[in-house]
């Protein structure tokens, strides 16, 4: 099992993509020299699953700025070089599809364009040359009003887009609209992976079904030689403060807000996890990748393996087991433009 984190490096002060507005002329090659500098400190701190940033290739599907489309193209030797970096590091990659990309949208422009936009991110991995464990991940979508026209709309579109993609696509249930009975309706008529989320089916489980079960059936749609992958989280506890300046009052007001129980905490809950690792493994289901989904990144990966050190000594991960060998990284002399 290798444990994972969401784009952000909180314990290394590194840029993940070329954050720049159009007018600076972004480009996917300065996004591809940070990502190399990422990929070190992952090998560093045994960190081997990664979820790298959606918009890696800044504006590559921008309808209205052509002038970026074609960056993936422009970077193909820059790519085969990250994906065989990532290869030697043992680093398994994905990506999340941004929340504007709705698949199952009514509107057929927005169905064009979140096509565009997985197309992108399936073409960044293929042209990374990495293996079926690469997913782009996915959610529904909306209802619209009719949730089960959403849902065969979704599973229609899915069958429309090219194989390539297909084959990269992972669906992923979430906490208010799709179960993770949809998600397998969906299978059933796509073939596509799914991804269990357990926050996402603490919030969202309208069946009733088991939880190992649920877990079991999305492990299922992984082809066999191919490690599944899921995400886990724990939920938010802590009030927030939030200030706003009141204008009439000419002052700061500062009120307290109890948190959703779908909000992300900035750490994992140990004893939540090995409590669930240890349920997945006494009903003789196979160890997933987990992505840890939470505000403290990176930190709660570290944090997270030195509390199953303390509480779970049996629990620990490989990549823990299997510290990183020292490496010298290439460098180079290139700049952000």
């Amino acid at each position: 099992m290798r444990l994972g984190f969401a784009v952000r490096v909180l314990g290394q002060d590194l840029k993940t993509h070329d954050s720049r507005r159009w007018q600076h002329d972004p480009h996917l090659s300065v996004s591809l020299l940070y990502l190399r500098d990422v990929f070190g400190y992952l090998d560093r701190q045994g960190i081997r699953m990664y979820r790298m940033a959606s918009d890696l290739a800044p504006y590559v599907t921008h309808p209205d700025l052509p002038q970026f489309h074609d960056q993936i193209e422009e970077c193909a030797v820059e790519l085969a070089l990250t994906g065989q970096l990532a290869d030697e590091l043992g680093l398994r990659l994905s990506f999340h599809a941004p929340a504007t990309t709705v698949l199952n949208a009514p509107e057929e422009d927005v169905a064009r364009k979140s096509a565009a936009d997985l197309n992108a991110l399936t073409g960044l991995l293929d042209a990374m040359g990495l293996g079926p464990e690469a997913v782009v991940v996915t959610h529904v979508g909306g209802t619209y009003e009719n949730h089960h026209q959403a849902r065969e709309r979704f599973a229609a579109r899915f069958l429309g887009l090219p194989t390539a993609i297909q084959r990269r696509l992972a669906v992923e249930h979430d906490d208010q609209q799709f179960s993770v009975a949809d998600i397998v309706w969906i299978h059933e008529r796509t073939g596509a992976r799914l991804i269990f989320d357990r926050l996402h089916f603490q919030c969202h489980n309208p069946e009733g079904l088991d939880e190992i079960e649920a877990l079991a059936m999305c492990l299922r749609t992984w082809p066999a030689g191919v490690t599944p992958k899921i995400h886990f989280s724990s939920p938010r506890t802590a009030l927030h403060l939030v200030e706003r300046r009141d204008v009439e009052a000419q002052r700061l007001v500062r009120t307290l807000h109890a948190p959703h129980p779908a909000e992300h905490a900035d750490f994992i809950d140990p004893f939540a996890f090995i409590a669930f690792l240890r349920a997945v493994r006494s009903a003789g289901l196979p160890d997933p990748d987990v992505l840890l989904e939470c505000g403290g990144h990176d930190l709660a990966v570290l944090r997270l393996r030195e509390h199953l050190s303390a509480y779970a000594p049996d629990m620990r991960m490989d990549d823990e087991i299997h510290p990183a060998p020292d490496r010298q990284l290439p460098t180079t002399d290139r700049q952000p433009g």
